[in-house]
């Protein structure tokens, strides 16, 4: 994607003029998932702190529904004027192309990086009626019942897919994916019982784990999380090698002058930097990033080289 790099040709007469007052009105960053999720709330805190830096409001528009396809669509088709910005994740920047045969947006042409925001963590957890406690005992139970275990996501291509169809690899058991259109509802239904296990960020299960709602049995990343220090990794439970941990960061229409990406490159940077911002994102289990543009673009195509292969030898398809 031009996500490869801000390199993009601007589309507009100059970019010092299209700069020289920039900007002159509110800005809308796009998050191709729903509200409430890792992806939602770590946006509205780098929002609300634009806004304070910019001294226009930016505002946060949800766009879920295909699994990031529809959002992530959106800011590829929009102005290129550097008033709407996006949200690109490991859904929606990475495992879509490697599950969708074809895309309404080329990445590579449509869409350009602006920073690095975040890498995550999330947290495998079942119902609290099913009769596991650990890792070993989720795999033993369910190699003792093939094909009967519901895993939910927050939608085909995220990393709760990816994360069930990896331990599923991993380990030779058999589970069904249930994808859902967010994060939210999906969680609702595993409290409910509707299905079994899900993986998904920390911030977002964590909650239903400390209220006894759920049961928390381990972190997907290769370290623990300081907010559930009692959790271990799926690694170490019983699955070593395993690891896979969302992230996010923040990309543009790729028409967007360079002189625009460079200055939100600037301010997104400072935001992310900010001492309150910077703790509460490690209080959700999120690790603050940052960067150029180039070396988020990177980091997205070293994420499509590994989860292609995953896809490939785990044979992980879209729902």
């Amino acid at each position: 994607m031009c996500v490869a790099s801000a390199t993009a040709i601007p589309l507009m007469a100059s970019p010092g003029t299209a700069s020289a007052q920039y900007p002159e009105r509110p800005i809308r960053i796009i998050v191709p998932a729903g509200v409430g999720g890792g992806s939602d709330i770590g946006t509205r805190l780098i929002a609300a702190e634009l806004t304070k830096q910019l001294g226009q409001n930016v505002v946060v528009e949800n766009r879920a529904g295909a699994g990031g396809i529809l959002g992530t669509e959106a800011i590829a088709r929009a102005a290129a004027d550097g008033y709407t910005l996006g949200q690109g994740n490991f859904n929606s920047l990475n495992t879509n192309r490697v599950l969708s045969a074809k895309l309404p947006y080329d990445p590579d042409r449509d869409l350009q990086a602006i920073v690095f925001s975040h890498m995550g963590r999330n947290m495998l957890a079942v119902n609290r009626a099913l009769p596991v406690s650990s890792v070993k005992d989720l795999i033993t139970y369910a190699k003792a019942n093939p094909g009967k275990l519901l895993y939910a996501s927050g939608g085909n291509g995220s990393s709760g897919h990816f994360s069930g169809a990896l331990l599923g690899f991993m380990t030779g058991i058999e589970m069904v994916h249930v994808p859902y259109k967010a994060s939210g509802p999906a969680i609702t239904d595993l409290v409910a019982g509707q299905v079994h296990l899900m993986s998904d960020n920390v911030q977002s299960i964590g909650p239903h784990v400390k209220a006894g709602r759920l049961r928390g049995l381990a972190v997907t990343t290769a370290n623990r999380t300081a907010a559930y220090p009692d959790l271990p990794t799926v690694a170490e439970a019983g699955v070593p090698g395993f690891e896979i941990a969302p992230w996010a960061g923040y990309i543009a229409p790729a028409g967007v002058p360079k002189v625009i990406i460079a200055r939100l490159n600037v301010e997104l940077n400072r935001a992310i930097a900010v001492p309150a911002v910077r703790e509460k994102f490690i209080e959700m289990g999120l690790e603050p990033r940052g960067g150029t543009p180039d070396e988020f673009a990177r980091f997205v195509r070293s994420e499509v080289a590994k989860w292609s292969d995953v896809a490939k030898r785990a044979g992980v398809r879209a729902e």
